[in-house]
């Protein structure tokens, strides 16, 4: 068996007999033009339609983009898993492709000697879900199942064992990884996540410099010890740190000295310094190069990148590369102010049903200085002008492109909130300085 590594999430599992592609993110401009690759790209999606499978992990353009799929051939089948909802079937089969749903934890028969099993990051257990995610809704109705929107693979031939973990966010995946162990014993090749494909803190409009630089830190030290769990668990004889890699375009090119999506070098040592190389071997390959889990040699070793050349082609390459939005013009006033009504219901009823309560108040920028207000009360909304931030028990302000806003407002056809922070086309402040995920989680219902 052969994986290549190819890029963030995508990598290439090869038998004599069989291929399966694995969430091929391969064409710059995922999240609304923002994400793009580094080093570029030698190769094209057109380059891997003699693959017989195609594994799509999840709904994130870096995983499924839309941009890759139509450029190749239709006809490869695609597998992903059987989720409570069918957004991602939907969205696949729209690009001409037939979609299989695999079951959660059932192992499926590719092709010679392939094999595949995907796995929901929780296990298909909503109580699992809800307990991470703070979901309490899901409690009181088991009969829903899961809520999770990732999924892992397990993926043989008989002999060797790739364990393709993708985003999914220990510890919520635990269940899942004790699954795979049970059931295929020795893990030949690990691929896990390493770094944050999130909006913090290079969207913290209110943190200096300094703060941010430091904010980074705390967060690689995180995701490089959160890493560490999963090679703990699963007892690899190769793992493979991968996924999140990317590097931001166009105007928002400067907040790249702040992503927390370190060099692979860097993340290369840290991992050589804090994982015995005698018992689990780091593998970081450059795009297309592979390794083979039957001899364990690389095709080639790793090369880093050059730094200052990186900066230089973010510089001169990216920083003039433009949003899929910016083409757009500036909505009108009164088209804003005509969603906000039916917006502000999605967002109440979501925030019901998940009966979440906070003394924190939204703030969302409409145009100019005016700010769409948004409590946690059920006490409906307001436009408020130039608000004072002193006033609030706490805040989240978003700060957020107009013409973007016309498509988050216009419905989940037109843009998503989370694409929108993931993408770090959102400007965020708080107080106070804390994470409220269910937070974020009404204010992505905040559409028409």
């Amino acid at each position: 068996m052969k994986v290549s590594y190819l890029s963030s999430a995508a990598i290439l599992v090869e038998t004599e007999d069989a291929s399966l592609l694995c969430d091929p993110w391969l064409v710059d401009g995922a999240f609304y033009g923002s994400w793009c690759h580094y080093p570029p790209l030698d190769s094209d999606p057109e380059d891997f339609n003699d693959v017989d499978y195609i594994y799509i992990s999840h709904i994130h353009p870096d995983h499924f983009d839309p941009a890759t799929l139509r450029r190749m051939d239709s006809d490869i089948p695609v597998l992903i898993h059987d989720y409570r909802w069918d957004y991602l079937r939907d969205e696949i089969e729209e690009l001409g492709f037939d979609v299989t749903e695999l079951e959660h934890d059932s192992r499926m028969h590719l092709e010679g000697d392939l094999h595949i099993n995907v796995l929901a990051a929780d296990a298909c257990d909503p109580e699992l879900c809800g307990n991470y995610f703070g979901c309490s809704w899901v409690e009181g109705n088991p009969e829903l199942g899961s809520t999770q929107v990732d999924s892992l693979a397990a993926i043989d031939d008989g002999e060797h064992t790739v364990v393709n973990m993708n985003d999914c966010p220990y510890p919520l995946v635990e269940k899942s990884m004790r699954q795979v162990k049970d059931r295929y014993g020795d893990i030949d090749l690990l691929c896990h996540q390493y770094s944050a494909a999130q909006f913090y803190p290079q969207c913290m409009t209110d943190y200096s410099h300094e703060e941010k630089l430091e904010a980074r830190q705390d967060v690689i030290l995180e995701k490089h010890e959160l890493a560490t769990e999963f090679i703990d668990l699963m007892e690899p004889d190769y793992y493979m740190p991968f996924a999140g890699e990317y590097v931001l375009a166009g105007d928002l090119s400067p907040l790249n000295e702040y992503t927390a999506n370190p060099p692979r070098a860097a993340a290369l040592e840290w991992f050589e310094s804090h994982i015995d190389p005698d018992e689990h071997q780091c593998v970081f390959l450059n795009s297309e190069e592979h390794i083979d889990l039957t001899t364990g040699e690389m095709s080639k070793p790793y090369e880093p990148v050059d730094q200052e050349e990186k900066w230089r082609y973010i510089n001169e390459e990216l920083a003039d590369r433009s949003f899929t939005y910016e083409d757009e013009p500036k909505p009108d006033p009164e088209e804003l102010y005509d969603r906000l009504p039916e917006a502000y219901e999605g967002f109440e009823e979501n925030r019901q049903k998940v009966s979440f309560r906070t003394d924190t108040t939204v703030l969302v920028s409409l145009l100019d200085d005016e700010y769409v207000e948004l409590p946690f009360d059920g006490e409906g909304y307001e436009i408020v002008r130039d608000p004072d931030l002193d006033q609030y028990d706490g805040y989240v302000k978003v700060d957020v492109d107009p013409r973007l806003l016309g498509q988050l407002l216009a419905g989940t056809d037109q843009a998503h909130w989370s694409d929108a922070k993931i993408g770090s086309h959102l400007g965020i402040s708080k107080q106070p300085d804390i994470y409220e995920r269910q937070l974020y989680n009404c204010l992505g219902s905040f559409h028409a």
